[in-house]
């Protein structure tokens, strides 16, 4: 890849183009191998500096202007104040909701503009997404209102105020611990507030925001954190605030490692690293077993995936969680800032950086034991002076991704921690030749061929802009539920070849303004959205979508699918074998995996979606 312009393509675009679906996919994924999305490195600068520049260095000059103890020029004040962990988190939950944080720009397939977010939840008329509609009054529907504008100002002036409000003073820390500051409790109650009322009215929005994450972080500091500053408070208060921090990050840590347990995360790692601007091409090429012409995961990809991905943030965090020597505590929060580091490194699709940055940052913050910090051996889970006070925290912080584990169905893999871990509810669209331009009638909605022949600078010519978008598919064939998509896509459909076959992910985001790997926003209820304001005909959008597998580390369970047509709804739900799908090639060259059909919609054939 060019700083300002792509590396050349593997083949000029109107020869790509000219090719069957599946060599398609070939071309492309064999050439992810060493280009990955092929975005300039000019747009990697943009968001470096987005995410040293404005968050954690605005970030931190917030907090030094919020504080007495917290100097923007003096880096040792940076690691012993609990106020950072705080303010920090406050910032980024506001980026995020604004879309300035994670799925912010072109490797989360917006272009021009770079910005979703805002831009649709500020303007009436445009899709909202209502988690419950028909069970919580007051929700139904699926169009903003002034309503639905009015409450989102309500949150990012919730997000504000926090932010903004000076620190009071801790009165009573314990012995070695420096002066603390807390943000006032009360500074929390608006958004705990405004933020699960606007998660009624639309999860795009709860979700954005990483509620699930920062959350709990506010209402530990408005609950523990008015213990801490109350009259008659002791340093063993504080010490519980802290623990309870230190309980979330380890939650988080530790969730994602479990999900990452299974067939699905190993394939993760190879289009991870070769998305990496900085890796060399022989490093990129040993994540694979026989690039070109096997790009199943090699040993190496097995290792840096189950060793230095799902042992470290399992094992590492419950050693973190648990130790009382300082020196074990520091090195494990070194390790974990390196594996940040890498994840961050190799600017994975979706963007999640500034949350990376977060989260090794404040590793190093909380179990560094740096000035007069945070040691280990006085913030630990057995100094926490209230143990039965431990059940509804863990419980709090368990619900989500239990759930999620047992029954993806009813949980955002956000909520259930399934971070980057393959496991994912996602869809592939196959459009009709012109179904796909009509997306442009809805409010705000450009499709992404359209974004990229106008991107300032380096504006991109149709077919240029075509092949690009389907890089999107090459990504997702290179992991396995890819496999088990395309394939329920060719078993359905004759004229495949005709149509216009776009990532899920993609279409969700100019439609809603905001996906991070969530197929949740994009399943049927997305689709009748669409479908309600075009009224396509049948087999125009078809959609095959396919849930979280459940409790991946059972190896015989399989993962199911549902083949969704706009016009006439669900009409066709199924399952795959996991195995079947990490065996096969990205570009499935022996066909088809096999699909076991477990429901048909009556009078429905598969070659009726093209007729």
């Amino acid at each position: 890849m060019g700083f300002l312009k792509p590396a050349p393509e593997p083949m000029p675009p109107a020869e790509f183009l000219a090719l069957p679906f599946q060599e398609r996919i070939r071309v492309l994924s064999t050439n992810w191998v060493t280009e990955g999305f092929n975005t300039p490195r000019m747009l990697h600068v943009v968001y470096i500096l987005k995410m040293l520049g404005l968050y954690f260095a605005v970030g931190l000059a917030i907090t030094s202007w919020t504080t007495e103890h917290v100097a923007f020029t003096d880096p040792s004040t940076w690691f012993d104040n609990i106020v950072v962990y705080q303010k920090l988190a406050i910032w980024l939950m506001l980026l995020e909701v604004i879309g300035l944080g994670g799925a912010f720009g072109p490797l989360c397939g917006h272009f021009a503009p770079m910005l979703g977010n805002i831009r649709y939840w500020l303007r009436p008329g445009t899709i909202r997404m209502a988690p419950w509609g028909r069970h919580v009054p007051g929700t139904g529907g699926d169009e903003r209102t002034v309503l639905d504008v009015v409450l989102y100002l309500a949150v990012l002036a919730s997000l504000v105020l926090p932010l903004l409000v000076h620190a009071e003073a801790v009165p009573f820390v314990p012995a070695g611990t420096g002066p603390q500051e807390l943000v006032p409790p009360l500074a929390f109650l608006p958004i705990l507030v405004t933020m699960p009322l606007m998660g009624l009215r639309d999860k795009v929005v709860f979700l954005a925001a990483r509620s699930e994450q920062y959350l709990p972080i506010m209402l530990f500091s408005a609950t523990l954190g008015a213990l801490a500053l109350r009259e008659g408070a002791s340093g063993a208060d504080f010490v519980d605030l802290v623990v309870a921090f230190k309980i979330i990050i380890c939650v988080v840590w530790i969730g994602a490692g479990v999900s990452k347990i299974g067939e699905h995360f190993v394939n993760v790692v190879p289009p991870m690293v070769s998305n990496s601007p900085g890796q060399l091409n022989v490093v990129k090429r040993l994540h694979y077993r026989r690039a070109p012409d096997d790009l199943r995961p090699s040993r190496l990809a097995w290792f840096m995936a189950h060793v230095g991905g799902t042992t470290v943030e399992i094992i590492i965090p419950v050693v973190l969680l648990t130790t009382t020597n300082d020196t074990v505590a520091l090195l494990g929060a070194v390790a974990m800032l390196v594996f940040h580091i890498f994840i961050t490194s190799t600017f994975p699709l979706a963007v999640p950086l500034e949350w990376n940055v977060y989260f090794g940052y404040i590793a190093i913050v909380l179990w560094g034991g740096f000035g007069d910090g945070f040691h280990a051996s006085t913030y630990n889970l057995w100094e926490f002076s209230q143990p039965l006070l431990l059940i509804p925290v863990f419980v709090l912080l368990l619900f989500g991704p239990v759930l999620g584990n047992l029954r993806p169905d009813l949980v955002s893999f956000l909520p259930s921690m399934r971070q980057y871990a393959g496991n994912w509810a996602s869809a592939v669209w196959a459009m009709k030749p012109g179904v796909e331009q009509r997306l442009n009638e809805l409010l705000l909605v450009e499709t992404q061929n359209d974004q990229l022949q106008r991107m300032p600078g380096m504006s991109y010519t149709p077919d240029e802009a075509e092949m690009t978008v389907q890089k999107a598919l090459a990504w997702r064939s290179m992991h396995s539920q890819g496999r088990g998509l395309f394939s329920v896509l060719i078993e359905h459909l004759d004229d495949l070849e005709t149509r216009d076959v776009r990532e899920g992910e993609f279409m969700c985001n100019i439609l809603v303004g905001w996906n991070f790997g969530d197929g949740h926003l994009h399943d049927e209820r997305l689709i009748a959205a669409v479908q309600k304001r075009l009224g396509l005909e049948p087999g125009d959008l078809v959609v095959a979508y396919c849930e979280s597998q459940a409790t991946p580390w059972r190896r015989a369970r399989p993962q199911e699918y549902r083949v969704i047509d706009a016009a006439l709804g669900v009409v066709e739900r199924g399952s795959w074998d996991v195995r079947d799908c990490v065996r096969e090639q990205p570009w499935l060259p022996n066909g088809p995996v096999p699909l076991r059909v477990d429901w048909t919609a009556s009078g429905y054939r598969r070659k009726d979606a093209v007729s």
